[in-house]
């Protein structure tokens, strides 16, 4: 007798496709929910960096009791060089070139952050500087831009007295001119209450030869609240040759004027708001649909604004 083998069965076509499809649907649920938890995971780095600046800030304050000099002029010195020895970069602060303490740094070619003495320096990228969310960019000669400026208060770049009608209410940091005695603050100074002004916030690197975030140079190491959070309103610098108008990415910019003169506004990759540290050192979360009246308030030092509780996370 013959015995007959039971017949293997296979998958049709039809079903074999209906499994292809139920993979690619639940790919495609899957994949938001990793970029999500990836971002998650991002803008933690992103805020703790801020957590370590500011306790370099006030680690700063303590022993020079006063704050770094925001930046000197264009090409001195930023408060990037500052900080340095309080956020794990010794080597690096040892081998920058400024003759002296940073606050007392002379003015002359040599000691320039583009000069061939720091180079080796302001070529390297800082990791607590840096947000793991943006793009990395180095516009000009491999030097490194970053993620995170001072506060320069409720006008522009230059701290105007009053612009368009805005009174400036003072700053925790100042930009230095050639000649100049070094104009600093202390946290004592701060009336406003150091938990209501901020001290550090990030901001985008421009990308090519757009100068935002290229906080070596002095322009670029501050942000002002002129402009609201992720502002749609251009940024302004001084020329077309370092802007690179990029609107759909939240970083639109525009040649200054005398109306509208050189500003940065606080921008992020983060969805919905900036990060930034408090003079206390504690680290925020501030919606781009703050109130502006609010927002300008946190950036000044003695303008006796009342911040509601709730106005940051």
């Amino acid at each position: 007798m013959r015995i007959q083998r039971a017949r293997q069965r296979g998958f049709t076509l039809i079903e074999l496709l209906v499994v292809i499809a139920i993979i690619a649907v639940l790919v495609a649920l899957l994949l938001p929910a990793v970029q999500q938890a990836r971002e998650a995971a991002r803008r933690s780095q992103c805020k703790n960096n801020l957590k370590q600046i500011g306790i370099a800030m006030q680690t700063y304050e303590e022993t020079y009791q006063t704050l770094p000099v925001g930046s000197y002029s264009c090409c001195w010195g930023t408060w990037l060089v500052a900080l340095l020895p309080y956020v794990d970069q010794q080597a690096l602060a040892d081998r920058y070139v400024y003759n002296g303490k940073y606050d007392q740094a002379p003015l002359g070619t040599t000691a320039r952050y583009s000069g061939s003495l720091n180079t080796p320096v302001t070529s390297q990228r800082i990791p607590a500087y840096t947000c793991p969310s943006d793009q990395e960019n180095k516009p000009i000669g491999g030097i490194t831009s970053h993620n995170y400026a001072v506060n320069h208060g409720n006008t522009g770049y230059s701290q105007q007295a009053t612009l368009n009608g805005v009174a400036f209410g003072g700053a925790p940091f100042f930009t230095n001119g050639s000649g100049t005695p070094a104009k600093v603050a202390k946290l004592r100074d701060i009336t406003d209450g150091l938990s209501n002004t901020i001290c550090v916030g990030e901001v985008i690197q421009g990308q090519g030869t757009d100068l935002r975030g290229f906080s070596w140079w002095g322009d670029a190491s501050q942000f002002s609240t002129y402009l609201m959070p992720n502002d749609p309103t251009p940024d302004r610098i001084y020329t077309a040759t370092y802007c690179n108008n990029q609107p759909q990415k939240n970083l639109p910019c525009a040649v200054s004027t005398g109306a509208d003169p050189t500003m940065f506004a606080a921008r992020s990759r983060h969805v919905g708001g900036v990060q930034l540290v408090m003079c206390d050192g504690s680290t925020k979360y501030v919606s781009e649909n703050i109130s502006l009246t609010v927002w300008r308030g946190l950036s000044t030092t003695q303008g006796a604004e009342h911040i509601a509780q709730g106005a940051l996370e």
